[in-house]
C-alpha cells in the first residue's frame, strides 16, 4: 500500500536529513589518513612478538625492541622469549606459563618482568595465543606485551598510602586508648564490707566515648559514686567527660547532697552556647553509707537509666529515680532523690544506655531494651558484683556489631553471710 510505504520511510525531509548526516559522517572517516599496516604493527602502543612453539623469536615489533634497548638482529632468530625475562620470570615461564600456553593455546594478563639491555627490569602484562594451521596443528605463538611500569608505580604508591594509613590508624587508636584510660579510674577503692566491680566496654577503637563512672571516699563513713554519659564522640566528648568527672568529685566534697551535686554540675555545663558547643549529659549520682546490716544509698538522676537491684531473694527490680532531666540543658532541672538499702546478698547495678540500646542479632534487629535486661538480671539473681559484671560483659560481647555505643558498668554488692 502506498500509504504504508510512505509511513515506513518517514517524511521526505527527515529522510534527507538522515542521509545527509550519514554522508557527512562517512566523509569524515574518508578524510582520515589510511593506516599503514606495517607502521601500525611496528609502532603500536604495545609490544608484539611471534615465536615458534619452542620459544624461538621469529618476529618482534619496534616498540618492544625499543623497550628492551636491543636491535632486531640481536633478538629475532637468536633469542627465545624466556631469554628476555628475569631469572624469576624464566622459572615461572618454564614451570607455568609455557605449559599453559601449550595446553590451553591461550593465556591472558600474566604479570612478568623483562630484562632490558642495561639490566633494568620492565614489569609487563603478557597475553599469548597459539596460531594453528588448517589441520589444527600449532604453528606459532603470538604474544602481546603491555608495559605495566605505570601500573606498578601506582600499585606501589597505593601500597605505601595504605601502609601509611594503617600506621596512622594504629597511632590514632593508641591515642584514643590512652585518652580513654585517663577518663576511667584505674582502680576503685571498695568500702569495707562491700564488693565493687566495674567494666568499660569499647564499641569502636577509633573513637573516644563519653561514658564515665567513679567511686570515691567522701569522709570516714561516706562514699560518692556516679555513672554518666555525655553527648557526642571524639575529642569534644573527652573534654566534656573530664569536666563532668572532676566537677562531680569537687562538688561532692563541697556538699555531698546528690541534688546539690547535680545542680552544681548543671550550672557548670549550662554556661555553654548550646547551639555551637552543646554540653549536656545523663548522670546517676549517689552517696553510699554503711549501716549495721548493709549499706544505704541515696541516688539522684539527671536523665540517666534507673539502677537495677538484684536481691538476695532471687529477684531483680529497677530503682525508680524521680526527676530525670538532662544535666546541662535547662537552667534549673528537676532533680529529686530516692533511697535504697543493700542487704547481704544484694547487688546494685549501674550502667550506661549502650547496654539497652544495643541491637540484637534477630532478623528484626530490635533494641535490647529495659525489659530484656530486667529479665536477664532476674535470672542472674542472687549474684555477686563480680559475677554480675562478668555476665554483662559476656552479654555485651554477644551483641557483636549490634553494640553501637560504649558501655560503662558499675556493680556494688554486699557479700552474703554464711
Amino acid at each position: 500500500m502506498p500509504g504504508a510505504d510512505h509511513a515506513e520511510q518517514g517524511p521526505p525531509q527527515q529522510q534527507r536529513t538522515a542521509d545527509g548526516n550519514g554522508a557527512q559522517e562517512r566523509a569524515g572517516y574518508w578524510g582520515l589518513p589510511e593506516d599503514d599496516p606495517e607502521d601500525l604493527y611496528e609502532n603500536a602502543p604495545c609490544g608484539y612478538l611471534s615465536t615458534r612453539m619452542d620459544g624461538r623469536i621469529v618476529k618482534a615489533n619496534r616498540t618492544l625492541l625499543d623497550w628492551l634497548g636491543r636491535s632486531h638482529d640481536e633478538v629475532v632468530g637468536r633469542m627465545r622469549f624466556a631469554d628476555l625475562l628475569t631469572v624469576g620470570g624464566k622459572i615461572y615461564h618454564e614451570t607455568h606459563f609455557a605449559p599453559l600456553v601449550h595446553l590451553q593455546h591461550e593465556v591472558s594478563g600474566i604479570a612478568l618482568e623483562l630484562r632490558t639491555a642495561d639490566g633494568t627490569r620492565l614489569p609487563v602484562l603478557v597475553t599469548s595465543v597459539v596460531k594453528t594451521d588448517s589441520s589444527g596443528q600449532p604453528q606459532l605463538i603470538r604474544t602481546t606485551v603491555n608495559s605495566a611500569r605505570d601500573r606498578r608505580a601506582y600499585e606501589a604508591e597505593l601500597l605505601r598510602s595504605r601502609e601509611k594509613a594503617e600506621l596512622e590508624r594504629e597511632h590514632s587508636q593508641r591515642l584514643v586508648s590512652t585518652l580513654q584510660q585517663t577518663l576511667v579510674p584505674p582502680a576503685l577503692a571498695s568500702p569495707r564490707g562491700m564488693e565493687v566491680t566495674a567494666h568499660y566496654h569499647v564499641a569502636s577503637p577509633d573513637e573516644v566515648s563519653g561514658d564515665f563512672y567513679d567511686l570515691f571516699p567522701l569522709g570516714k563513713d561516706a562514699w560518692g559514686l556516679f555513672v554518666g554519659d555525655v553527648c557526642g564522640k571524639g575529642a569534644p566528648a573527652a573534654v566534656l567527660t573530664s569536666l563532668a568527672r572532676y566537677t562531680l568529685r569537687a562538688a561532692a566534697v563541697y556538699n555531698p547532697d546528690p541534688v546539690a551535686v547535680l545542680t552544681n554540675l548543671n550550672t557548670v555545663l549550662n554556661t555553654a552556647d548550646h547551639e555551637h558547643d552543646p554540653r549536656f549529659c545523663t548522670v546517676l549520682f549517689g552517696v553510699l553509707k554503711p549501716e549495721d546490716d548493709g549499706f544505704a544509698i541515696t541516688l539522684a538522676s539527671g536523665g540517666h537509666p534507673d539502677a537495677l537491684l538484684l536481691r538476695h531473694s532471687g529477684s531483680a527490680e529497677y530503682i525508680p529515680t524521680p526527676g530525670g532531666q538532662l544535666i546541662g540543658v535547662l537552667a534549673a532541672p528537676d532533680v529529686a532523690t530516692t533511697s535504697v538499702h543493700l542487704s547481704p546478698g544484694d547487688t546494685l547495678l549501674l550502667y550506661t544506655d549502650g547496654l539497652t540500646e544495643a541491637h540484637t542479632a534477630s532478623d528484626s534487629g530490635d533494641r535490647y531494651g529495659d525489659e530484656a535486661l530486667l529479665g536477664y538480671a532476674d535470672v542472674l539473681a542472687p549474684c555477686t558484683a563480680s559475677d554480675v559484671v562478668s555476665a554483662i560483659t559476656q552479654l555485651l560481647d554477644a551483641f557483636g556489631e549490634g553494640l553501637v555505643d560504649d558501655t560503662a558498668v558499675l556493680a556494688l554488692g554486699v557479700p552474703a553471710r554464711n
